[in-house]
């Protein structure tokens, strides 16, 4: 039978939490002082300690001062405001998970039926570590580059804790696949992995789609509706392109992600959820808040961990890798054996890959269809001899000149009519140039419709900043 132990001065809540954890099919122990916590661990080694921060003779992480008495107990703060800094030392230190007081029976519940010993998660790890280095995948990921390596790092490093995670990246770097990769790795695997595009929902429905709504609330509204944020309870949600939510709405996940709480639209019952907030965005999110197109408390709340992912431009050396895992896949559907020559292999090195990963993919299975025997030649893939998708400089009309005090926003929107112009008005192409979906180009396109007197984005940049744009604070 699992053991816990319960560090809190409160003799009251200490005897309240012992009580629930009992119908929990657990062993209790309490103790009121950090002496008292570190006789009991020598007692009887805990599974989990719910550790208080506030304690008589000091600080309930002074308990990482002695790392041979935590080692083996995933250890979980109880604190009554889970402040950016106090989740940023829990990082550093390894703790697992958190309680905000007063502690919910709900809550206490979800972190109860995930324990697992720190050694579990250590071993998992070294596993897949050397499965990467015998095949080059790690997770939902491949690649062997010193760029992935690090990623990789990072996702083992905050996998088993339960701070919020912010990806950011190009678009087709496999930002998803990251979120993925942190999930399968950490104790709420069991639990559901939510992964909601925010480019894609509509601005009008994106509140009862994050958090539900009630019969009646609005016209259409014909049933009761549980959104993401309810359906995620207990595992991981995952925000993608978050800089698309509207402004005016990205309070209310921050205050999810304070209190733990929401309600549905047209109800005034308080609800209760438990999730991990993974959010991506394909913009540094810095620029993002200077643009307004980022609440800054959001992104304080969010970024506690930031893992960039780099282009594949950057990491060449796992192209050949890529392309074969994902030939191999599509021979595992189809029941063939095609392969790539060696020609085609370096051919592929060679191209920027605009669209990164997710281009690469299209290409290889592009180029399964195009082969007609076994082995797929270098005139079915795309190379340096290929013509590119990013404009060149020496192209008229292939460069901008931004005055010193133009706005980001301006700026940004002078970028992208000049790509799209010299694209040829190819959404497909100027996405993929930008490094960015084509959702987000679509919504980019719609936002300077809109701005425009006639209703329609110009084609290119004006001879001088206009002054419209969207805020820059």
């Amino acid at each position: 039978m699992p053991h816990a132990l319960i560090v809190e001065d409160d003799v009251d809540a200490a005897q309240m939490m012992a009580a629930l954890i009992v119908t929990e099919s657990f062993t209790v122990a309490t103790a009121h002082t950090l002496g008292d916590a570190r006789r009991q661990i020598v007692l009887q080694q805990p599974d989990i300690v719910l550790l208080d921060l506030q304690l008589p003779d000091g600080s309930g992480l002074d308990l990482f001062d002695e790392p041979e008495l935590v080692a083996q107990s995933e250890v979980v703060l109880i604190t009554g405001h889970a402040s950016l800094d106090t989740s940023i030392q829990a990082l550093r230190l390894g703790v697992a998970d958190y309680l905000l007081k007063p502690v919910s029976p709900k809550q206490l519940h979800g972190i109860l039926s995930r324990v697992m010993r720190p050694s579990a998660l250590r071993t998992e790890l070294a596993t897949m570590k050397a499965q990467w280095k015998d095949c080059g995948n790690f997770g939902h990921l491949w690649g062997r580059s010193p760029a992935m390596q690090l990623v990789y790092e990072q996702i083992s490093r905050v996998a088993g804790t339960a701070v919020p995670v912010f990806v950011t990246g190009e678009s087709g770097t496999g930002k998803e696949l990251v979120a993925r990769t942190v999930h399968d790795l950490s104790r709420r695997r069991k639990r559901p992995f939510v992964a909601v595009n925010c480019g894609a929902l509509s601005p009008n429905l994106m509140e009862s789609e994050l958090f539900g709504h009630e019969r009646g609330s609005f016209t259409g509204a014909d049933r009761q509706h549980q959104g993401f944020f309810e359906r995620a309870n207990g595992g991981t949600l995952f925000l993608d392109e978050i800089t698309e939510m509207p402004i005016e709405l990205q309070v209310k996940p921050l205050r999810v992600l304070e209190t733990g709480t929401f309600m549905r639209v047209g109800s005034t019952q308080i609800l209760e959820t438990d999730v991990r907030v993974i959010a991506a965005s394909n913009r540094p999110p810095e620029q993002a808040v200077v643009a307004g197109k980022l609440r800054e408390d959001l992104l304080y709340r969010l970024n506690v961990f930031p893992i960039v992912l780099p282009p594949l431009r950057e990491r060449a050396e796992d192209i050949p890798l890529l392309a074969e895992h994902f030939l191999a896949e599509v021979n595992a559907v189809e029941g063939s054996a095609k392969r790539f020559s060696a020609d085609a292999l370096d051919k592929l090195m060679t191209y920027r890959w605009p669209g990164n990963v997710r281009e690469l993919r299209n290409a290889v299975q592009r180029a399964y269809v195009m082969a007609a025997g076994d082995v797929i030649g270098s005139e079915w893939v795309p190379g340096d001899d290929t013509p590119s998708a990013a404009p060149s400089a020496d192209v008229p009309g292939a460069s901008i000149r931004v005055p010193v005090g133009t706005s980001i926003a301006e700026a940004e929107r002078q970028l992208i009519m000049a790509t799209f112009a010299h694209c040829g008005h190819n959404k497909e192409r100027t996405a993929a140039v930008l490094g960015v979906s084509l959702k987000t180009l679509y919504n980019r396109l719609k936002e300077f419709a809109r701005e425009s007197p006639d209703g329609t984005p110009d084609d290119g940049p004006p001879s001088r900043p206009s002054g419209r744009g969207r805020p820059t604070s």
